[in-house]
């Protein structure tokens, strides 16, 4: 007996010695992790406690960390820092953390909040293949989303709230089976949204608000179990979104939807929020919206409304909040919503007879109405039969004769307009293949960070002739754009409808289509979010000896005006706010980057001005003139990575140092008219208010405040106003070699943008309080 109790005493001794080594090896390895997370975190408070002998699976968990183990593995790691944490150090490596991050491969839950993470999130985080909610959000991650998250079959909640995430919502968002909630809020994302979003069919929760989103909802009638739906602050519409009956929440203020509200809209009978505000709505506003049984909160302020209120309307019980102000309405103000004295009720700037001041007289409603196209009943009259005949055969003789004169116009333009090509012919070539490999020893190539600036731009291909003919109309005098040093341009349209600008070179006989092909293998290779990227080329040349007549480039068309437009010139209607004023300067440093950086050699001396700076449709600025080296070497120039005034003595990195830095200037340059809000026309202007600037950064924000362009003087903070001009003062200096690099300009722009709220457009918080300036991290900028 005293054997056997010796032999168990022994077993458990063994069984107790394995617990123990084993809950070591967590210590050593994931727990390991933990600790360097957060050395790259750069120690933050919310992970003060966290040492060497931490037991962090037994931890008491809090609202900032929270660390959850199952069977000896971390599963779920919340970790939220203070609001408002500024960057992380320069030498944060975002790739660096998320290879770390992998070491935890049973992560199920992974929250970073508010932790000053920057740089583009890396495609490894979809190593950690387990991941069921992703929250990223309250960071500077920038970029695209990565592609390789829509390897992650269990995901259930993505989270990237309030980052600067650029580009398009990628189509493969769609493949994502089991995602419930989708948050992409206040982030930089544009374009349309994509069809595929109506294949998560078990989304709950869609948030795309405040970003730069344009055109048709898509189809998302077929998403039953959606709930909750906020498209607020974009360019969406006309149409009203195709949506199921179930939404809880529906919020699409501040967008371009037009026309009346489908009849469906009155059906959503679990709805509890409604926001259709500051859009284009018209029609008759449907009264029973008030009486949906759910519904507590109501907005549907400027907009064009019409119809007639009744006192005896009935109203939900729960009705809180209802706002209806800015419409065109007439009528009594319903009695429902004035006995309850919590009910927060508005109504003025309409036509409503309750006898205040804030109400407009009964006949604007009605001639706005009019205006709108909102006619009376009454006045539509179906046409009598003779009419209809009568219209018919006019029609029909009218357009034959319409047609005749075309055609004779045609003819006439056609023979006084079509430009003769004695001897030429069309040649197709192939940029990418056939070449010899000698033609490219120093162009390999543009790294994968750099392709990402060029999603969303077709392939680069060869035009024929015909094409280019095609899309100008025979290069009518109606294409024409311009010409300049670098040749005619031309708009065009191509044959799926898409735009585009042409550029035509006439080039020296004596020149090959060999000679060129070096420089379209370079040029196809200049695509960037921030540039207008070439799509393709076109060479037409002499049967004779087959050497090349005249080139056509051909550019994306970029239709939104220049910057300066925007900001000094004809859109003084609508001039850029202060957070698109940074988004645009940062747009514009990260194009001037590519051309530094994105190809080998890089493309220097580019002679930057702001009115080479383009806006498109979401006021994404491109670089429109840089120094093509096809184009610097057909007017006799030096090309790539050297400059005329280059001296011949300088090394190769001194040379090319010295080409940054002209760019550089010519961004200061730019920067100042950003700041101040006029074209700037002698360089004795420039350097009077060079010296203004520098002299307010040394000031108190009254005198940067009257520095500062008006129209944005109330509502850009001081300390990002005071960064701009740092940055643009030091741009400005006349020794290049005190002038900063672009990296270092791009990093302190990215501050300026981090300490300027971008969605309350001033420098007070949502309770009304200052916000707190954030730590600024170390910069690079130098002011003499």
């Amino acid at each position: 007996m005293a054997k056997a109790f010796q032999c168990s005493a022994i077993l458990l001794c063994v069984v107790l010695v394995l617990l123990i080594s084993g809950s070591e090896q967590l210590q050593s390895s994931q727990g390991e992790i933990l600790l360097r997370i957060q050395r790259l975190l750069n120690y933050p408070s919310a992970l003060s406690s966290w040492n060497s002998t931490t037991d962090f699976c037994n931890t008491e968990p809090n609202a900032s960390v929270t660390v959850v183990c199952y069977e000896n593995s971390i599963t779920q790691l919340h970790i939220i820092g203070n609001k408002g944490t500024p960057l992380l150090p320069r030498n944060f490596s975002i790739d660096s953390f998320v290879t770390t991050l992998v070491g935890l491969p049973n992560l199920k839950v992974l929250t970073l909040v508010s932790l000053g993470l920057w740089g583009p999130l890396p495609g490894k985080i979809a190593r950690l293949s387990s991941l069921e909610i992703l929250n990223v959000s309250s960071n500077f991650l920038y970029d695209a989303v990565p592609e390789e998250i829509s390897s992650l079959a269990a995901l259930q909640s993505l989270v990237l709230d309030d980052n600067m995430f650029a580009d398009e919502v990628p189509n493969w968002i769609g493949s994502l089976p089991v995602l419930s909630v989708l948050s992409l809020k206040k982030n930089m994302l544009n374009g349309s949204l994509p069809d595929s979003l109506s294949n998560l069919d078990n989304l709950r929760v869609l948030v795309l608000s405040h970003n730069y989103f344009r055109g048709k909802v898509p189809d998302l009638s077929s998403l039953t179990n959606l709930q909750v739906l906020d498209l607020e602050d974009n360019a969406l519409g006309p149409q009203f979104p195709l949506l199921g009956n179930k939404l809880i929440s529906l919020v699409l203020s501040k967008n371009k939807f037009r026309d009346g509200l489908p009849a469906e809209v009155t059906s959503y009978y679990q709805l509890q929020r409604l926001d259709l505000s500051s859009n284009k709505f018209v029609g008759p506003f449907p009264q029973s919206l008030l009486s949906l049984p759910s519904v507590t909160y109501l907005n549907v302020a400027d907009n064009k409304f019409t119809g007639m209120l009744f006192e005896n309307q009935s109203c939900s019980a729960d009705l809180e909040f209802v706002d209806l102000s800015s419409n065109l309405m007439t009528g009594q103000l319903p009695n429902c919503l004035l006995q309850d004295s919590k009910r927060k009720v508005l109504y003025a700037a309409n036509c409503l007879a309750t006898g205040d001041e804030n109400q407009h007289p009964i006949s604007l409603c009605l001639n706005e109405a009019l205006a709108v196209g909102i006619l009376p009943q009454r006045q539509k009259r179906k046409a009598s039969k003779e009419t209809i005949a009568f219209g018919v055969i006019g029609g029909i003789v009218g357009g034959i004769a319409l047609v005749g004169l075309i055609y004779l116009a045609v003819r006439k333009v056609k023979s006084r307009k079509t430009i003769k090509r004695p001897n030429t012919r069309p040649i197709a070539e192939n940029s990418s293949t056939g070449y010899p490999s000698n033609l490219l020893p120093d162009a390999r190539y543009i790294s994968q960070t750099m392709k990402l600036g060029a999603l969303g731009l077709p392939p680069y291909r060869t035009f024929s002739l015909e094409e280019v003919e095609e899309a100008t109309n025979n290069f009518d005098t109606s294409a024409f754009m311009g010409e300049g040093s670098q040749g005619q341009m031309y708009r065009g349209r191509l044959k799926d409808g898409s735009f585009v600008a042409i550029r035509c070179l006439k080039m020296k006989r004596s020149h090959s289509t060999q000679n060129f092909m070096h420089h379209i293998e370079l040029i196809s290779k200049l695509r960037h979010r921030h540039l207008v990227s070439a799509l393709g080329h076109c060479f037409e040349c002499y049967l004779d000896d087959s050497s090349v007549s005249r080139i056509f480039l051909v550019f994306e068309y970029v239709p939104n005006g220049t910057l300066r437009s925007w900001i000094s010139g004809g859109h003084a209607w609508q001039k850029l706010q202060w957070t698109h004023r940074i988004a645009a300067a940062i747009g514009v440093a990260k194009g001037i980057q590519f051309l530094h950086t994105g190809i080998v050699p890089g493309v220097y001396s580019n002679n930057l001005k702001i009115t080479d700076v383009l806006l498109d449709q979401n006021l994404v600025a491109k670089i429109s003139s840089y120094n093509l080296p096809l184009l610097a070497e057909n007017k006799g120039m030096l090309v790539h990575g050297t400059s005329s005034g280059a001296s011949k003595d300088l090394s190769t990195s001194a040379r090319i140092n010295q080409d940054q830095k002209v760019d550089v200037y010519d961004f200061g340059l730019i920067l100042l008219e950003i700041i101040v809000g006029r074209s700037l026309t002698s360089k004795n202007e420039v350097r009077v208010l060079r010296d203004q600037l520098q002299a307010s950064i040394t000031s108190d924000d009254t005198a940067r405040s009257s520095t500062v362009d008006p129209v944005v003087r109330r509502s850009c903070s001081d300390q990002s106003l005071k960064t701009m001009m740092e940055i643009c003062v030091s741009c400005l200096l006349k020794n290049p070699a005190d002038r900063p690099s672009v990296e270092d300009i791009l990093w302190n722009l990215q501050y300026a943008a981090q300490v300027q709220d971008p969605w309350r457009g001033d420098s007070q918080s949502s309770e009304g309080s200052p916000v707190s300036p954030a730590i600024r991290p170390r910069l690079h900028i130098t002011i003499h």
